[in-house]
């Protein structure tokens, strides 16, 4: 795969608050979709920004597609994609938005993009943005960025604002625009929306990458079962009561796959990361 995303030592800090990353380290690859996870403050939404050169780190490296991202280079920014978690305000309409700003992106696919809009049930494109739902002026964006077949493509809380049937027409449009060029960021707190969706689960935990692994290594190295409060199997890492049962997360030990609970896998790590690290520092595993 190729590395679209380089970054090396990053320490970013907005002006007089305690640094917000430290020696931040992070490769992205082409031909994924991250799942950027991480409780409220970690920075998710900012290193979305320091990627796509909205802001600037203090010291460190970031190298996409090879450029520095802070001189926003019109080749690069013709690749880049992002959609913000708070959508700015425009009186234009659908139509208006497009010819506006498809041309800044080379790939734009305007019967792609009529095709999304159409798959999202928004009718006509002469509406305006302003007079739309804030989940119906999300829908349009989503479209959009899309539409732009960019090769790098950020989202944050993308799915927030949109209803249950949105949800999974967001990700069924996501799988489909995937391929092996193009690399897509997912940053949320609404991890079951990105069940089946995502193939790499990146966690932020202290402002740093506490974990970076693919969805495949996951299922080879975890299990996600149900049990019972008295099991006491040493292979047991997190234990979660719900309404189903006892969730637990266990080493695999039998070479059985199971579906990755990513929520679950969340609070494992938080409550025990050390066990889970170093189960994937080992790659004889």
């Amino acid at each position: 795969m190729t590395k679209l995303i380089t970054i090396k030592d990053l320490n970013f800090q907005y002006a007089k608050n305690a640094p917000l990353l430290s020696n931040f380290s992070l490769d992205l690859e082409a031909g994924h979709i991250y799942g950027l996870l991480g409780k409220n403050g970690e920075g998710k939404s900012t290193l979305l920004k320091l990627i796509s050169g909205l802001v600037f780190a203090q010291g460190g490296s970031i190298d996409v597609m090879g450029f520095k991202p802070q001189l926003r280079h019109p080749s690069m920014l013709q690749d880049i994609y992002f959609l913000p978690e708070d959508l700015y305000q425009t009186s234009l309409s659908i139509e208006k938005y497009e010819q506006a700003y498809a041309p800044y992106y080379p790939h734009f696919n305007a019967n792609q993009f009529n095709q999304l809009l159409t798959e999202f049930e928004i009718d006509s494109k002469k509406a305006s943005l302003s007079k739309l739902s804030h989940g119906q002026k999300k829908k349009v964006m989503i479209a959009f960025g899309l539409a732009t077949n960019t090769k790098l493509l950020l989202l944050d809380e993308p799915t927030n604002g949109l209803d249950i049937p949105s949800k999974a027409q967001f990700r069924r449009m996501v799988a489909s625009a995937m391929n092996r060029e193009r690399c897509l960021i997912i940053s949320t707190h609404q991890v079951r929306d990105l069940d089946g969706l995502i193939d790499n689960i990146t966690i932020m935990d202290h402002h740093k990458i506490s974990f970076n692994e693919t969805v495949e290594d996951i299922k080879k190295k975890l299990t996600f079962k149900l049990g019972n409060r008295t099991d006491t199997d040493e292979s047991i890492i997190y234990t979660e009561e719900t309404i189903q049962g006892f969730c637990q997360v266990k080493k695999n030990l039998t070479g059985e796959e199971t579906k990755v609970d990513i929520e679950l896998l969340f609070n494992a790590l938080m409550t025990n990361k050390i066990r889970i690290q170093a189960l994937f520092s080992k790659h004889d595993n």
